[in-house]
């Protein structure tokens, strides 16, 4: 099963569910703004991308903490912070048989379903 992380307001999850409904792509859409998100979920994607890729340093959540907050980060702290402000998270994060995405890159979603 697919299953789509993100925020439902988002232009990109919105492009993303597009494609996948476009495509007949069946899937699960999870948003971690209302149903939240583990850690334990937060490490795998950070084992397999890295917690870097993972967290969206380009948003405006991220942009808005204070320095402290933004100092010294690693993958404890950017964690925490995640759980903490699920806005944190790039989206949209696409789980499906055989790999993990995250954002929107029309070439990697077709080469990754084969559509």
């Amino acid at each position: 099963m697919t299953t789509l992380y993100g925020i439902p307001n988002c232009d990109t999850v919105k492009k993303a569910r597009t494609w996948l409904d476009a495509k007949g792509i069946a899937y699960e859409f999870h948003d971690y703004k209302k149903a939240g998100i583990t850690a334990a979920k937060l490490k795998a994607w950070s084992k397999v991308l890295g917690w870097e890729t993972v967290l969206n340093r380009g948003g405006t959540t991220f942009r808005k903490l204070p320095d402290e907050a933004k100092a010294d980060l690693n993958q404890t702290k950017a964690i925490a912070l995640m759980i903490e402000q699920p806005s944190m998270i790039k989206r949209p994060v696409v789980e499906y048989e055989g790999g993990l995405l995250i954002g929107f890159k029309q070439p990697e979603w077709e080469a990754a379903f084969g559509k």
